[in-house]
């Protein structure tokens, strides 16, 4: 069976992320790798709302039939080394860290197609919840 290799910050786990693993699952044998807090900071300029901890434990309750796996904060090419994928399925708009060309990944790789981007973005959605964060921390 193919294994197909996912990647994501997965904060707050939303149909957005849903729609990625189901299409990755259609292609093959699922392992999610989640970032790290230091990764995530590194790409989104920001960090996650839970912690890596909890994210993991959202996508495995979500998906019992997919492995996820932390990524590595030092080698983001690592989990690609160790897990041997015959795919990489990116998100429809993720980008790569720093230093870091579509190139250098070993291994072939596509774009997924988006699930209504303009409400399953993770960047809107997460300023809709540090709103609500905000506010409850004002109270």
């Amino acid at each position: 069976m193919t294994k197909v290799m996912i990647f994501g910050t997965f904060d707050h786990l939303h149909e957005g992320h849903r729609f990625l693993v189901r299409q990755a699952k259609a292609k093959g044998a699922v392992v999610a790798v989640v970032g790290t807090d230091p990764t995530v900071h590194t790409i989104k300029g920001r960090p996650a709302l839970q912690s890596l901890a909890e994210r993991m434990s959202a996508l495995r309750d979500a998906f019992p039939d997919i492995t996820v796996i932390p990524g590595s904060p030092k080698d983001f090419l690592e989990p690609i080394r160790a897990q041997k994928p015959d795919l990489l399925l990116f998100g429809y708009d993720q980008k790569l860290p720093p230093g870091i060309a579509f190139d250098q990944l070993q291994c072939p790789w596509e774009r997924a197609e988006a699930l209504e981007p303009h409400i399953y973005k993770s960047s809107l959605l997460s300023q809709e919840r540090r709103k609500v964060i905000e506010e409850k921390a004002e109270k």
